[in-house]
């Protein structure tokens, strides 16, 4: 039993691939190849509910931040910084994502309708 055991560390100090290891190599091989289908309708992952929010969210994101800069001045800049950061605080998987993404949109929805009233044509009428 031991001289199996420094067998199997020598082996292993040698680089020799062994078993479960090398059947992993092997499956990583594999996905590094098929990376190439990522946005792709080959893309198996790329249909769950998750990644299309996600993609949602990132032309979501792109549209407020174009109207932060449309409406940009000295006094909202800093409103405008916090909104643009509220993506920072969706993280997680699944649920956990979920609930941070609800949290996010109800602050983001806040911090927007604030800077909407903060802008030059909100005031004066």
């Amino acid at each position: 039993m031991l001289a199996d055991l420094q067998q199997t560390r020598s082996a292993h100090r040698r680089g020799e691939e062994i078993g479960v290891r090398a059947l992993d190599d092997a499956a990583f091989r594999v996905l590094a190849k098929l990376k190439r289908l990522r946005g792709t309708p080959l893309d198996v992952f790329g249909m769950t509910a998750e990644r299309k929010a996600e993609r949602r969210l990132i032309g979501e994101y792109e549209a407020t931040v174009a109207e932060l800069l449309e409406h940009l001045d000295g006094e909202n800049r800093k409103l405008a910084a916090e909104i643009a950061s509220v993506p920072e605080h969706i993280r997680g998987f699944g649920h956990i994502k979920r609930r941070h993404l609800d949290e996010a949109k109800k602050k983001e929805a806040a911090l927007v309708a604030a800077f909407r009233a903060s802008r030059p044509s909100a005031r004066a009428a």
